[in-house]
């Protein structure tokens, strides 16, 4: 007789089922997860996602990645919406303190604060 019809079947479906939880919720908590489609590249500290914005992730991706600290280059803010395309290292501001980036299809992704 096997070790599973002694115990029975719910501990094996409850543990599977913790397992299937746990990793559903890791995925969720991932930098440009979703319709994003997952990290292009860093910018710096950033994530930049394959859809061209940036993430609005607390998490540093130089550091996830490795890659050693580097002292905080600067970014001019333009006013203008030329020349601040997402991983240019620019960043426009918006007319109410906003900064973003375009992404390469038109759209405004803004900086986390």
């Amino acid at each position: 007789m096997s070790a599973l019809t002694r115990v029975g079947w719910k501990p094996f479906v409850a543990v599977c089922l913790m397992l299937l939880c746990s990793a559903a919720a890791q995925a969720a908590n991932q930098p440009c997860s979703g319709k994003k489609g997952g990290i292009a590249r860093c910018d710096g500290e950033l994530f930049l996602c394959n859809d061209g914005s940036i993430s609005a992730s607390k998490k540093n991706c130089a550091l996830m990645f490795g890659q050693p600290p580097s002292t905080p280059r600067v970014q001019p803010l333009l006013r203008d919406a030329e020349g601040c395309a997402c991983g240019s290292g620019s960043f426009c501001t918006g007319p109410r303190g906003g900064v973003y980036c375009l992404t390469p299809s038109g759209n405004k992704s803004y900086k986390r604060r």
